[in-house]
């Protein structure tokens, strides 16, 4: 997601990725996730591909923006409306989540979850019209409220947001989240393999349940669907290792920018005086597991 610099947590997954590709004769594709319009700008983008290159490695023609796919994501929510898949909710975000439950408690469906298909349509359209405000809607996944994964319960698919895009300028104030564009965006780019962090491993279920619903709806025929493999993240002693978290110091002006040395990112790194070889030495040596663990910062000076 282009809502910030890459850090060295990032290089681990560009590694792996490119890697993978190049050994067995694939290729890796670079796309930005780009739909959350309030945090994501170009300067983000540009540096994300700049760090990309500088580690080494070429995605040659495939660049791809999720943002590009928008048209799409909202032909397929019309096609899992009109499906009975998926359901316009009106009830506050509050109420939303209130009804959602607990770990140990079962949500509460909705109000408006039987809404019948022509309204939901209607609404949906509406909403893509944009004369609604922010949350006085949003479309949700029908799945069921009791499982017992969070995730699980009714996901949200699309939000009202009137704010500019910075590639689709003011075209949409509806955007669809992470979990709904992700898989998506798999299956429109052909995507065989699609490898994430652990944090992703329970979002794995809505990641099979968009495809396979959004095929039932006649999309994807006679197409392998994308599979999601999960795998640990770095974790770098003395190191934060967030682009959420890295995001404070430079909004609060403790460090110059994402690229001051101090910080923990590609761009600040370069001017540590840090190279691209050592950090593809550092993953080699460190490897890819399923389970966590906490890498001495020793071992990437070493590296470098």
């Amino acid at each position: 997601e282009p809502n910030g610099f890459l850090h060295f947590g990032h290089a681990k997954s560009i590694c792996l990725n490119f890697g993978l590709a190049q050994k067995y004769g694939g290729r890796c594709h670079l796309r930005m996730d780009d739909t959350n319009p309030e945090k994501e700008n170009d300067e983000y983008v540009n540096s994300i591909k700049e760090s990309v290159k500088w580690l080494g490695f070429d995605w040659g023609n495939h660049l791809y923006f999720a943002s590009d796919y928008f048209s799409k994501f909202y032909d397929f929510s019309e096609a899992l409306i009109k499906n009975q898949f998926a359901y316009i909710d009106s009830q506050t975000p509050e109420q939303i989540k209130v009804n959602r439950g607990t770990l140990t408690q079962v949500g509460k469906n909705s109000p408006f979850r039987e809404r019948k298909p022509d309204e939901n349509l209607d609404l949906f359209r509406k909403m893509k019209s944009g004369i609604f405000p922010e949350g006085a809607h949003v479309l949700r996944a029908k799945i069921s409220m009791a499982s017992p994964n969070l995730n699980l319960r009714d996901p949200v698919i699309f939000k009202i947001r009137h704010v500019p895009h910075h590639r689709q300028g003011k075209e949409w104030c509806i955007y669809p989240l992470y979990d709904f564009a992700h898989p998506l965006s798999d299956a429109i780019e052909k995507i065989t393999h699609s490898l994430c962090t652990l944090e992703f491993e329970d979002h794995r279920p809505i990641y099979n349940w968009v495809l396979e619903k959004v095929k039932k709806c006649g999309f994807f025929k006679n197409q392998e669907l994308p599979q999601q493999i999960e795998f640990a993240r770095l974790n770098l002693s003395h190191h934060v290792l967030s682009k959420r978290k890295l995001s404070i110091f430079v909004e609060s002006k403790t460090v110059k920018g994402w690229n001051d040395p101090r910080m923990p990112t590609l761009d600040g790194c370069k001017n540590r005086g840090y190279s691209p070889k050592g950090f593809i030495q550092f993953n080699e040596m460190i490897g890819v597991t399923k389970s966590d663990s906490n890498i001495d910062f020793s071992v990437l000076e070493e590296c470098m």
